[in-house]
């Protein structure tokens, strides 16, 4: 066992714990825990998820909205994802976000 994988064990083995301990707090929704895969090509990236997904006996979903490659397992609302970012992904975010800060909105009236 790597020494980052040990960590992140022992992290959300503490975080129940923490939680457990302390009801007061809240908690709302998914808890997902991410893999991404290592950049590459876009069949390497493809053939790392379709590598976990035979790992964790999950279908691979191709056709996300934004054009990941993912496979997921869940343990009720705690979900382990492994991500692929395509090209055209990347591509598609890198020229949304070259506006970013070009746009100025007008200021909200104060009421």
């Amino acid at each position: 066992m790597t020494k980052d994988r040990a960590a992140i064990i022992t992290g959300l083995r503490d975080l129940a714990d923490f939680l457990d301990a302390h009801p007061d707090i809240p908690i709302t929704g998914c808890v997902p825990l991410y893999h991404f895969a290592a950049r590459g090509t876009d069949a390497d990236q493809r053939a790392e998820i379709e590598r976990i997904a035979n790992l964790l006996g999950t279908p691979v979903e191709a056709q996300t909205p934004y054009g990941h490659y993912v496979t997921t397992i869940s343990f009720g609302p705690i979900q382990y994802r492994a991500v692929a970012i395509t090209a055209a992904a990347r591509a598609r975010h890198d020229a949304d976000d070259s506006y970013r800060g070009c746009i100025q909105p007008n200021p909200t009236p104060a009421t």
